[in-house]
């Protein structure tokens, strides 16, 4: 049996790593790398910086969203410092996708801010969308572009030269593994090609963040670890990820700082150390979401049709 799972789980504060904070950087060496099926963990960087020490990246303060009666995202606040990779869980419906739609200047918030690299979303969006590469939810792209089209309009649009722009691109083929589709038009693209495509434009410019919504789905497990890897030196350089999942197996191995959303509302937030506490990052978030639900009834569908 499942244990009792209180109804209405309090809230908690977001932790105080998360705010910036003009102190300087300390360093301390890590343990020895731990590999996941060719993923290194978030503890495995040789030197890291203390986290709490960072210069803050993303700022979101008081969020508000409201559709109709609806209140999708009530006040959520979160700060993402510099060289971390942030993960976002939820379950289905929580106001994730529409956080992260203000956060990138694809949807107007009610109330709250945001600020990327100090430079506010809606008061100076050519700054702070200079700093960003963004994978939108239920992407939708110029498919009748080809691959190498595509991302020759991203570097383009983010103001790059073409031999720079040419350079990158097949950079990033090479990385992503899509050397032999630059030529075909993306509407042929499978769907986890399409996702890496998107990536790729996503990162031409060398954004300072990167905030990527469902950035997984749909994409093999080989191609996954790829990008992953990919990610992993991006943050390692200095980068930083925000992303949204709901694998929570993938977060809590990939990420360093966590918040878990529900019903619009940050519950908890911190470094995945603190938000899990001693069990998993799933039975946090199912503690707080409010745990597994007994299959009761439906007596029909053990009884087949033929």
């Amino acid at each position: 049996m499942p244990p009792k799972v209180a109804p209405n789980p309090a809230p908690v504060a977001p932790d105080p790593i998360a705010q910036p904070r003009p102190t300087a950087t300390t360093t301390k060496q890590a343990p020895p790398a731990t590999i996941f099926g060719g993923i290194l963990s978030p503890s495995t960087t040789v030197e890291r910086t203390e986290i709490v020490d960072r210069e803050v990246v993303l700022v979101v303060s008081d969020l508000v969203k409201r559709f109709g009666d609806t209140v999708a995202v009530d006040h959520i606040s979160l700060s993402v410092p510099a060289g971390t990779m942030f993960g976002v869980v939820g379950p289905n419906g929580a106001g994730k996708t529409t956080t992260l739609s203000m956060v990138t200047g694809l949807l107007r918030p009610d109330d709250g801010s945001v600020s990327v690299h100090g430079a506010d979303v809606w008061t100076d969006p050519a700054a702070a969308k200079r700093n960003m590469g963004v994978l939108p939810d239920r992407l939708r792209l110029f498919d009748r572009l080809t691959g190498s089209q595509l991302l020759y309009y991203a570097g383009t649009l983010r103001g790059l030269d073409a031999r720079t722009v040419k350079q990158r691109s097949t950079d990033l083929a090479a990385a992503f593994g899509l050397e032999d589709a630059l030529g075909r038009l993306v509407s042929d693209y499978s769907a986890g090609m399409t996702k890496k495509i998107a990536l790729a434009c996503a990162m031409i410019h060398s954004p300072r963040l990167l905030v990527l919504d469902e950035p997984f789905e749909s994409v093999d497990p080989v191609s996954a670890a790829n990008v992953i890897a990919i990610l992993q030196r991006y943050v390692a350089a200095g980068g930083t990820v925000v992303l949204s999942s709901h694998s929570m197996d993938l977060i809590q191995r990939i990420c360093d700082l966590v918040a878990i959303v529900v019903s619009g509302t940050v519950l908890a937030s911190g470094t995945m150390a603190q938000v899990r506490g001693n069990g998993s990052l799933e039975e946090r978030f199912l503690e707080l979401a409010g745990g597994r639900k007994t299959a009761e009834g439906m007596e029909w569908l053990h009884s087949f049709s033929d």
